[in-house]
């Protein structure tokens, strides 16, 4: 009696395999195509351009200044409460380093163009 329940198992499991075929490539294509989003993001991340005038200085702070000035808080273990220190040092004073601060992490978050183009200088100084 146990080999016919098998043999009844096998026919449903047979009978069920076109839709599990089916659901299984229909994920395979939800994943290549969500693999293909995510190549096409990172290559436009890689390249992006800044806006038109989104690298004009903020506060007057460009954006040079403003990545070294982040980078030079890892001379105090990346404390962000040095920040107005380090920005003081670059000869920015607190209310212009708040303003710039703020500014350039918007516009760093807003622009990709701007993103890299941060990144690309604070690897550097």
């Amino acid at each position: 009696m146990n080999m016919f329940k098998q043999f009844g198992d096998m026919a449903k499991m047979v009978q069920a395999a076109p839709g599990l075929i089916d659901q299984a490539n229909a994920l395979a294509a939800q994943s290549e195509a969500y693999r293909a989003r995510m190549d096409a993001q990172a290559v436009h991340a890689m390249t992006a351009q800044p806006a038109p005038g989104n690298l004009e200085p903020i506060a007057g702070v460009d954006l040079d200044r403003y990545a070294r000035i982040v980078k030079g808080i890892a001379a105090y273990q990346y404390d962000e409460a040095k920040l107005p220190v380090v920005a003081g040092m670059f000869g920015v004073d607190p209310a212009s380093w708040a303003e710039a601060q703020a500014g350039w992490g918007a516009r760093i978050q807003a622009d990709r163009g701007v993103g890299r183009t941060f990144n690309e200088i604070y690897a550097v100084v």
